[in-house]
Order: C-alpha cells, then sequence, then structure tokens
C-alpha cells in the first residue's frame, strides 16, 4: 500500500494501485487520465471483438454458433496457410 497524490483536489490518500481507489478527501478516483484510457481501450477491445464477422452471440441460434465456429476454424486454416507461404518466399531466398 502507498500513497496517491489526486489529480483533482492535490491531496495525497492511500492507494492500492488500483487505478478505482478513490480520493479520502473529494471522493473522486485516483486514477485520473489512466483510469479514463483504460476504459476507452477495454470499449474499443469490445466494439472490435463485436465487430468480428464470427462473433459468436450469447443470442444466436445453435446452428448459427456451429456455423460461426467452422468459420472461425477455417479462417484459422486459411492465415495458416498464407503465413507458411510467406514465411516460404521469405525463406527461399536466403
Amino acid at each position: 500500500m502507498g500513497e496517491k497524490k489526486c489529480p483533482h483536489c492535490g491531496k495525497w490518500s492511500d492507494w492500492n494501485q488500483n487505478l478505482t481507489d478513490t480520493c479520502q478527501h473529494c471522493g473522486h478516483t485516483l486514477g485520473g487520465a489512466d483510469l479514463e484510457f483504460q476504459e476507452k481501450r477495454a470499449a474499443q477491445i469490445k466494439a472490435n471483438e463485436e465487430q468480428w464477422i464470427f462473433y459468436i452471440r450469447e443470442t444466436d441460434s445453435e446452428f448459427v454458433k456451429g456455423v460461426k465456429k467452422a468459420g472461425n476454424f477455417f479462417y484459422t486454416i486459411y492465415i495458416s496457410i498464407i503465413t507458411f507461404i510467406a514465411w516460404l518466399i521469405a525463406a527461399l531466398p536466403g
């Protein structure tokens, strides 16, 4: 446990290395800009996952889940083959 200066009131508060800890004086979070960045990053990651064509939602039917799992499998195989061909092209001249 340590102390951190509150970005809002400027006073020192106990801090457990957690961005969501609150200031003992003003009640705001001690994370400040780091907490905002972490929340934005988590929202971006979630948005990117949901935009994926084979993203499996809880509301999908069993048939759709199966099709998406097959799509993920074949996409992985496809990317593996492309990666191997790229590696082969890079390794052969060498």
